[in-house]
């Protein structure tokens, strides 16, 4: 496994902890969770993608909360981490969560319809519309 993503999983499950057991901010939206973490190969950024439940609005106070305690971040990860090096935080929201919920949705609202659809032909005695299975 490459290093980078060794240190990116480490500092992921930091992070996490750190959000979830050290900040006390109410700014911050309780189910709040970090779901990848992405180094460069030298190490000197970190860009950390978090999810947030909650409006639109929640989530972008949330983030400048985390933007703003970024410096505390790092320095309680330091505490956590033995690395030569620190990189620079940079918190950006992850909606990929959400997208995925709202994909399954109309995945299920497709399937329904076509049951629907396939239950109302066979009703009607109209079997030119039913799919052959």
């Amino acid at each position: 496994m490459d290093r980078t993503l060794r240190i990116a999983g480490e500092m992921q499950r930091a992070i996490s902890e750190i959000i979830r057991q050290d900040m006390k901010d109410p700014r911050l939206p309780v189910v709040t969770s970090v779901t990848k973490v992405k180094l460069t190969k030298d190490l000197q950024f970190a860009k950390i993608y978090i999810s947030m439940f909650g409006s639109p609005e929640e989530k972008k106070t949330g983030i400048d909360c985390l933007r703003s305690s970024a410096g505390y971040i790092r320095t309680m990860l330091g505490k956590r981490m033995i690395i030569r090096q620190l990189p620079q935080l940079n918190f950006v929201i992850d909606n990929s969560v959400e997208e995925g919920a709202a994909m399954s949705k109309i995945i299920d609202d497709v399937i329904a319809s076509e049951k629907r659809n396939a239950a109302a032909a066979e009703s009607t005695g109209n079997p030119e519309n039913v799919e052959n299975s």
